[in-house]
């Protein structure tokens, strides 16, 4: 998708929400999306494209990761810089499970691989990028996701019409801060909505 057709979107009185954060209200009938925040990447007339920031991995950590990918060895883990060891793996969205998405500060820039998102957030889904932190050399903020959210032609909107998303600025802190488990109320309260007085709606259709 070209990020030329998708940017800023005001033409023709629709606003894209690319470079925003999408919120899951109670009533998400999706457990897959339950209790989400997204940031999103591209979005446009023809779909709409996130990564979700607020559901850790599991097991996976990114030292792990890079060993399986053949990056570094089993003895090398140890050596890691402390942004590698600490980089946070997270479930990204249900699509392309298998793939990974790093999400960064746009201190970090590979020609023809990286997409500017905003003034201070980029993706990147090459494995250079987690090479380049594996040296020290790459973004200083980083979150990696495995898989993607997606949304067909006009399905977002729906959603949103619908009641499933809220959506505010983005964050920086909110994307990349440590405190995965905090974000879905971190991202409430800085809409101005207190989360316990939402959660007696869930379940209500």
């Amino acid at each position: 998708m070209d990020r030329s057709e998708i940017s800023g979107g005001e033409g023709g009185g629709r606003r894209y929400l690319d470079g925003q954060l999408l919120i899951a209200m109670p009533v998400m009938g999706d457990p897959r999306f339950e209790r989400s925040v997204i940031y999103l990447c591209a979005h446009s007339a023809e779909g709409a494209m996130g990564i979700m920031v607020n559901r850790p991995a599991g097991s996976i950590d990114f030292p792990g990761l890079l060993v399986q990918l053949d990056i570094i060895k089993k003895a090398d883990q140890i050596k890691l810089p402390e942004n590698a060891e600490s980089l946070k793996v997270l479930r990204g969205g249900p699509v392309e499970t298998g793939r990974g998405f790093v999400l960064h500060s746009a201190d970090f820039f590979i020609q023809d691989a990286t997409l500017r998102i905003d003034d201070d957030i980029c993706l990147t889904a090459t494995v250079d990028i987690l090479k380049a932190i594996a040296k020290g050399s790459g973004p200083r903020h980083a979150i990696l996701a495995l898989g993607y959210a997606g949304w067909a032609a006009g399905q977002l909107e729906s959603e949103i019409q619908e009641n499933g998303w809220l959506h505010c600025d983005a964050d920086a802190d909110l994307i990349f801060g440590s405190d995965v488990e905090e974000k879905y109320a971190r991202a409430l309260r800085k809409i101005g909505i207190d989360p316990g007085m939402l959660s007696n709606e869930a379940g209500h259709a």
